[in-house]
């Protein structure tokens, strides 16, 4: 145990009330493919009865028609969340026939990328802009690599653990002081990031028909009809078959400040690219991107990890941050968990709240860009090798084996898990969902990634097989249950809204042309928000 850690924790115990700890702010958005029942994507448009992608607050999309993205309200109690995400499901399940919902990160069969229909969210300006930067996502990565689906996890801490922390520092519970308490979590955080992958990677295989569309240089065996893995691998979704932008790293974006990241970010919406100025902005009359720059909007952005802050209307999330400072963490390196119905558990929350309070309590230096670079490094070994039970990161100057810097780790988390119990009305479960973790600590082959690769080898299945068997047995489960949380008013009053919202924007975008819109956009954009008053 870290002995500055520890006196942070026994200082919080001794000041913080029980009823804060169960304050804590959580939400899950998780994406998933709609798929027909011979595993092919769905070409079908969303389904009307859910209500309109654009303005809907829990059942939208994101990359394609068929990509579909739940997204669960904040709330304090994670049972709560839960049933949410599961009533969300639910209600989808009904709208979509009898379409599957794919149960893994990697996509299924992939045949032609023509087969992957562009989300689509209207004639609006705001909804055609959002279809536009997803057509230049397209033209830059194009599109099988945009329909990889992952797991996102919101996380806050109460008012009254951000009032006993600065005063532990001697501080006052500033909007100041709160960002850079948050940035110092997401520099700890991507020192151990890849305790992420090691555990929830589920994506050690991929189908060979995506690899015939994606460029890569991994060393894969073959199984089956046409299944591609690693032996030791965790998560395929976080390698180089995934979402990247090699020119993002010439940006040397860092985590050490608000200002720090956000002059980052600006250099890359406002840099123009070598590479995507060649596919042209509008071409013939017609768009192609929103810009040839390294980054179209700050969302292609690529990081396992941000700090967020709810946009006001016409704010971009680095003015939203500049005005107001970080209101929450949003950790982006979860794959779908296959063995799961909704893509999450309710100890994989657990433990990433322990995670998360890790890295906020612990001492934090600045993190250069060198430093990030070792960081990733060992992020990406993990995720190609993580299951090796020889593997060794880097650590500092030294290298030091996976399994040493895990018991280490854990150890730490343990205190938490034992404070996060002992606050708890009724007695918590985190000490035991970390004793059930630590399991996989000492034998690497019961991580989600190692059960995977077993049922694939046990049963002789390809990847998109048992995925087809999940996704039908989970059809069916969910399909056979009620709503726990939410009702059938309520999806039927978000459809409406939905709706009206989508009308709304619909009529007022006639009021200036496409082109006057995306300038003005830009041109807002580029300019510092005003930080609000403490």
């Amino acid at each position: 145990m870290q002995a500055k850690l520890e006196s942070v924790v026994n200082a919080l115990q001794a000041t913080v009330p029980n009823s804060a700890w169960s304050e804590i702010q959580r939400g899950v958005e998780r994406e998933t493919l709609r798929i027909n029942q011979d595993a092919t994507l769905a070409q079908t448009d969303h389904p009307s009865s859910l209500g309109k992608t654009l303005t809907h607050p829990t059942i939208t999309t994101d990359y394609s028609e068929c990509l579909l993205e739940f997204i669960t309200p904040v709330e304090r109690s994670i049972d709560n969340t839960m049933a949410q995400l599961r009533d969300i499901h639910r209600q989808s399940y009904r709208a979509v026939g009898e379409q599957l919902l794919w149960p893994m990160s990697m996509p299924c069969y992939v045949g032609d990328e023509k087969d992957i229909p562009i989300a689509r969210y209207g004639n609006s300006h705001s909804g055609r802009m959002k279809s536009l930067y997803r057509k230049g996502l397209t033209h830059r990565y194009g599109g099988t690599m945009q329909i990889i689906a992952g797991v996102h996890y919101n996380f806050s801490v109460p008012q009254s653990i951000w009032d006993a922390l600065a005063k532990h520092h001697g501080e006052r519970n500033t909007q100041q002081f709160r960002s850079a308490r948050y940035f110092g979590l997401i520099r700890n955080f991507k020192r151990v990031s890849w305790v992420i992958p090691y555990l929830f990677g589920a994506s050690p295989a991929v189908c060979k028909s995506f690899l015939s569309h994606v460029e890569h240089n991994i060393d894969f065996k073959i199984m089956g009809k046409g299944t591609a893995y690693r032996d030791y691998a965790t998560s395929l979704r976080m390698s180089d078959l995934g979402y990247t932008n090699k020119e993002q790293a010439s940006l040397q974006i860092t985590y050490n400040s608000v200002d720090e990241y956000i002059a980052g970010l600006r250099r890359a919406i406002s840099t123009k690219s070598t590479q995507f100025s060649k596919i042209g902005v509008k071409v013939d009359g017609e768009y192609r991107q929103l810009n040839d720059n390294i980054l179209q909007i700050e969302n292609e952005f690529y990081s396992p990890i941000r700090p967020k802050r709810v946009a006001k209307n016409g704010e971009t999330p680095t003015q939203a941050l500049e005005r107001g400072g970080v209101e929450y963490i949003e950790v982006r390196a979860l794959d779908a968990n296959p063995f799961s119905p909704v893509g999450i558990t309710a100890e994989q929350i657990k433990f990433l709240d322990l995670l998360l309070l890790y890295c906020l309590f612990s001492e934090s230096a600045p993190l250069s860009w060198e430093q990030q670079r070792v960081c990733d490094n060992n992020f990406n070994k993990v995720v190609l090798d993580g299951r090796n039970p020889r593997l060794s990161l880097q650590d500092g100057e030294h290298e030091r084996a996976i399994a040493d810097w895990l018991e280490a780790l854990f150890y730490d988390l343990g205190l938490l898990a034992q404070t996060l119990d002992q606050a708890a009305a009724q007695g918590g479960t985190y000490q035991q969902t970390l004793a059930g973790f630590y399991e996989w600590v000492l034998n690497p082959e019961l991580t989600l990634s190692g059960q995977w690769m077993a049922l694939l080898k046990e049963q002789g299945l390809d990847n998109s097989e048992l995925g087809m068997q999940l996704a039908k047995k989970y059809r069916q489960q969910l399909l056979g249950e009620t709503l726990e949380v939410f009702t059938d008013a309520q999806f039927e009053q978000w459809r409406e809204a939905s709706e009206a919202a989508f009308a709304e924007r619909e009529k007022a975008s006639q009021h200036c042309s496409f082109d006057e819109f995306l300038a003005d956009y830009f041109t807002k954009a580029a300019q510092p928000a005003k930080p609000e008053a403490e």
